[in-house]
C-alpha cells in the first residue's frame, strides 16, 4: 500500500531506497536520503517565515531540480501546493497567485530571456509576502511593494531558526485525506478554477499508475512533461518516489537535446505527448544515438497512428507503450491502456479505467449509454476531486448527486471497456498538450482596446494538433493587422493560447439568446484549412 502522505512517502522512500539516485540535473545528483534531508531543510525555512498548515505556497519554474525541492517541502510543511504554468504572463500567473492566495512563491529569475518576478511587479497581490528566486543572484529589475525577495540560497539559510522537532511534529501532523496541492484549470467561465486533491488520493492513484506502466526500482526517467502540469508533478516526481526511480528533469523541449541525453544518461523511462515521439521517429540523426536503454513510455492526448505505436517499440525500442487519459479533476489519470493491449488498441483508445475507478459514458438524462454508442464521459471513485478552491457552486455542477464528475467530454467505449475520446461538450481544444479554452482567450482579448467582439475556436494543425483560430470584430475606426494582433496576443497571454489564426469580421453569427454561434465559425475555420 502506498504511504498516505507525501511527507510520510519522501521518509519511506529516504529509509528504503537510502544513496540511490533520485534527482540529477547536470553536476547535481541527490539521493533519496539527501532529498529527504534538503526537503526538510526547505519545511524548516517556510516555518521560520510563519507558514501554517494549509497555506497555498506557489511555485512558477521550469523543470529544474529547486521546483522538486521547493514543492515537496512546502508539503512538508503541511502547505498546499499551487503550480504556476512557465509559459504565463503576468496578469494570468497574478489571478492564480490571488485566487489561491498564495503567501509565498518560489520563482525562477530569468529564463528564456524574461524576468519571471519582474512580471508581477504591476500586480496587486497583497497576500503574498515573499518570493524566493531560483538561480538569480542579482535583485529582480522590478520588484512587487510590501513583498520581500530573498535569494533561494539565503532562504535556506534561515532554516536553523526552526527547531528540527518542530519540522517532525508539523509532518506528523499532516493526514492522508488533507489537500495536498490546488492545480489551476481553466473552463468556459474563462477564468480558472482551483482543483484541490489529497495527499492518499493522489498517492493512491499514481501507485497504479506505476504498476501499470511497470515502473522498477533503478529506472531512469526523463522528465519532459512540465512539472506545473500533473503529468509532470504526478506522474513523474510522485512516481519516481514511490518506486525508487531516478528522476531527470528537462526543461526546455528540444529532439537533438532529447536523443543526446537518453543516448548520456541511459534513459529507460519516456513519457510525453504523441509530437514527442513522431519528432524522434523523424529525427534525421536517430540512428547516430545509442537508445537502448529505452522501455517505458506513456502518451496520449491526441489522435495517434497505429503506425506510431508500433515504430515506437520497433524503432525507439520501447518494451511497454501505453496511452492513459485523465484531467485535473481526477488527480491526472481515469483510464490507461495495459502493456499487453494490441498496437490498435493502444492507438485507438485511452485504455480502460484504473482500478477501484467507475467508468461511464451516459446521456443528457444521466443514463448509461449502450456500448458502442456516444456519450458524456463520467466517472466515480477515490481519485474525484476534493472540489473546486472556494467554488462550491462550480462544484456541484460538476459532481452529481450521485458522486459521479462530469468531464465534458464525449466518448465511446467499446465491450472491453477501452474507451475513445471522441468530441468535447466544452469548447476546450488541444494545442500541443495543452488545454486551451476559446472562454479565457476571449476574456483576454476584451482588454484589448481596439477590439469590440471576439470568437475563439480551435482548428486543425498538422504540428499542434489544433490551434487558437480568433474571429474579431474591431470598434470603429480601429485598424488592426493580422501580425499587430498576434503580437498584442503574445504579450498578453501564453504562448499556446495565442491565436495562430485570425479573420476580422464585421459581426459574428448569434443566436436569438445573443450568444455565438459557434458551429458556423467552425465551418468557416474548416474552410480555412483547405
Amino acid at each position: 500500500m502506498p504511504q498516505p502522505t507525501i511527507p510520510q512517502l519522501v521518509q519511506h522512500a529516504a529509509a528504503t531506497f537510502g544513496n540511490q539516485p533520485f534527482l540529477e540535473e547536470g553536476a547535481t545528483s541527490i539521493n533519496f536520503t539527501s532529498f529527504a534531508e534538503q526537503a526538510q531543510q526547505v519545511a524548516a525555512a517556510l516555518l521560520a517565515k510563519g507558514i501554517q498548515t494549509g497555506d497555498r505556497i506557489a511555485v512558477w519554474a521550469p523543470n529544474i531540480s529547486e521546483w522538486v525541492i521547493a514543492a515537496i517541502g512546502a508539503q512538508c510543511a503541511g502547505a498546499i501546493l499551487v503550480t504556476l504554468n512557465t509559459r504565463y504572463k503576468g496578469n494570468e500567473a497574478a489571478y492564480i497567485l490571488r485566487q489561491s492566495r498564495a503567501k509565498l512563491l518560489f520563482s525562477i529569475g530569468h529564463f528564456l530571456d524574461i524576468d519571471y518576478p519582474a512580471q508581477l511587479a504591476d500586480e496587486a497581490l497583497p497576500e503574498l509576502k515573499d518570493i524566493v528566486i531560483f538561480r538569480q543572484a542579482q535583485p529582480c529589475s522590478k520588484t512587487l511593494p510590501a513583498c520581500t525577495y530573498t535569494t533561494w540560497e539565503d532562504f535556506l539559510e534561515t532554516s536553523s531558526n526552526t527547531p528540527a522537532n518542530a519540522v517532525t511534529e508539523r509532518m506528523n501532523q499532516i493526514q492522508g485525506a488533507d489537500v495536498s496541492d490546488i492545480l489551476f484549470t481553466s473552463g468556459t467561465t474563462g477564468n480558472p478554477k482551483g482543483v484541490m486533491t489529497s495527499h492518499e488520493q493522489n498517492l493512491r492513484a499514481f501507485t497504479s499508475f506505476s504498476d501499470i506502466v511497470g515502473l522498477t526500482q533503478g529506472d531512469r526517467y526523463l522528465v519532459i512533461n512540465p512539472f506545473f502540469h500533473s503529468f509532470g508533478y504526478k506522474a513523474g516526481i510522485l512516481a519516481c518516489l514511490l518506486k525508487g526511480v531516478t528522476l531527470l528533469p528537462h526543461a526546455v523541449f528540444d529532439a537533438t537535446q532529447i536523443l543526446a541525453r537518453i543516448a548520456e544518461d541511459r534513459i529507460s523511462v519516456l513519457p510525453g505527448p504523441p509530437t514527442l515521439f513522431q519528432s524522434l521517429l523523424a529525427h534525421p540523426d536517430l540512428d547516430k544515438y545509442d537508445i537502448s536503454t529505452l522501455k517505458r513510455a506513456t502518451t496520449g492526448a491526441a489522435v495517434i497512428p497505429v503506425e506510431m505505436i508500433h515504430q515506437m517499440k520497433d524503432k525507439l525500442g520501447f518494451e511497454c507503450v501505453i496511452t492513459a487519459y485523465g484531467l485535473t479533476e481526477s488527480c491526472g489519470l481515469v483510464t490507461a491502456c495495459r502493456a499487453e493491449d494490441s498496437a490498435e488498441t493502444i492507438a485507438t483508445t485511452s485504455g480502460r479505467a484504473i482500478p477501484d475507478v467507475e467508468l461511464r459514458c451516459v446521456d443528457s438524462n444521466n443514463n448509461e449509454v449502450p456500448r458502442g454508442e456516444a456519450g458524456e464521459i463520467v466517472f466515480r471513485g477515490y481519485n474525484v476531486m476534493q472540489g473546486y478552491f472556494e467554488n462550491e457552486t462550480a462544484t456541484a455542477e460538476t459532481i452529481d448527486a450521485n458522486g459521479w464528475l462530469h468531464t465534458g467530454d464525449i466518448g465511446v467505449m467499446d465491450d472491453a471497456g477501452n474507451l475513445r475520446i471522441t468530441d468535447r461538450l466544452k469548447d476546450m481544444f488541444i494545442t500541443g498538450g495543452f488545454n486551451c479554452y476559446p472562454a479565457e482567450i476571449e476574456k483576454i482579448l476584451a482588454a484589448h482596446d481596439g477590439i469590440t467582439m471576439s470568437a475563439v475556436i480551435g482548428v486543425p494543425d498538422e504540428r499542434m494538433g489544433e490551434v487558437a483560430m480568433a474571429f474579431v470584430v474591431l470598434k470603429p475606426g480601429t485598424t488592426l493587422t493580422d501580425k499587430e494582433f498576434v503580437s498584442w496576443c503574445r504579450d498578453h497571454m501564453a504562448n499556446y493560447k495565442v491565436p495562430r489564426k485570425v479573420s476580422f469580421v464585421d459581426s459574428l453569427p448569434l443566436n436569438a439568446s445573443g450568444k455565438v454561434v459557434k458551429p458556423e465559425l467552425k465551418k468557416i475555420g474548416a474552410l480555412s484549412n483547405t
